[in-house]
């Protein structure tokens, strides 16, 4: 297996992956790490990757142009057909079954954010698989990469000696938040929503809100059993029930 790694801060990683089950699946050749800080993709002179969000808010976010460029870089470099996996609070929580899943592929990419978050379109362009390792947030993606890799390639043939080992394995609250986008407002052709460069601030935080109510039902539906709505989050909350059938 391959494991390409893209993070701002490379160096977070050489303890743990050169270290027990990790390295010795290293030394045996049953996986190969590659470690890229997308800093060096970045394609300009000051090498920012991160940018102040469309509509205002606090925080920055990582711009699509060095995400995308690493992504594809590596992509030159293989035959395969990799699973780019994004670690993200709003994604699927990680499981022994998504683990053993991920371990039969030859070839994983992870993407480790920081700062506010990402922009929407590498999600929705780039990322095949969204993890979370729990309901909480970290300053950055780079443990939650570390414990997916520890979790998949534990689960390689002959790495753990006893084949039989991991077959005897134990397996805030509101609403997720709403999707960003920074500069360029257009990027190969994926444009911002109209909303968010209109200047209006009440439209903006409409739709911020009502995405957020989206997300939250599609892709987390329990955390909305105990909520108390308002009437307006009723009503979008119909709507996108009737957008989903």
């Amino acid at each position: 297996m391959k494991i390409d790694v893209l993070t701002l801060f490379p160096e977070m990683f050489e303890g743990v992956l050169g270290h027990s089950i990790l390295r010795k699946a290293a030394d045996q050749n049953a996986v190969n790490y590659n470690i890229v800080n997308f800093r060096d993709y970045a394609d300009n002179k000051h090498l920012t990757v991160d940018d102040y969000p469309y509509g205002g808010g606090a925080g920055m976010v990582l711009k699509p142009q060095p995400i995308f460029d690493a992504v594809e870089a590596l992509k030159e470099n293989t035959n395969t057909s990799p699973r780019v996996v994004l670690l993200c609070p709003q994604g699927e929580r990680l499981t022994q079954r998504k683990s053993e899943e991920l371990s039969t592929h030859d070839h994983l990419i992870f993407i480790c954010g920081h700062y506010e978050g990402y922009d929407e379109r590498i999600r929705e362009h780039v990322v095949t698989d969204e993890i979370s390792i729990g309901d909480y947030v970290l300053t950055g993606g780079e443990l939650g990469a570390m414990v997916v890799i520890d979790s998949v390639v534990r689960l390689l043939p002959d790495v753990l000696g006893n084949a039989e080992s991991h077959m005897k394995d134990s397996f805030s609250t509101g609403l997720l938040e709403h999707p960003h986008y920074t500069r360029p407002a257009d990027f190969r052709g994926m444009k911002v929503p109209d909303v968010l460069v209109s200047g209006n601030h009440r439209l903006i935080d409409d739709w911020r809100e009502k995405e957020s109510l989206k997300r939250t039902y599609m892709r987390r539906p329990d955390l909305l059993e105990n909520m108390q709505l308002t009437d307006i989050q009723k009503k979008w909350l119909d709507d996108i029930k009737k957008e989903c059938k």
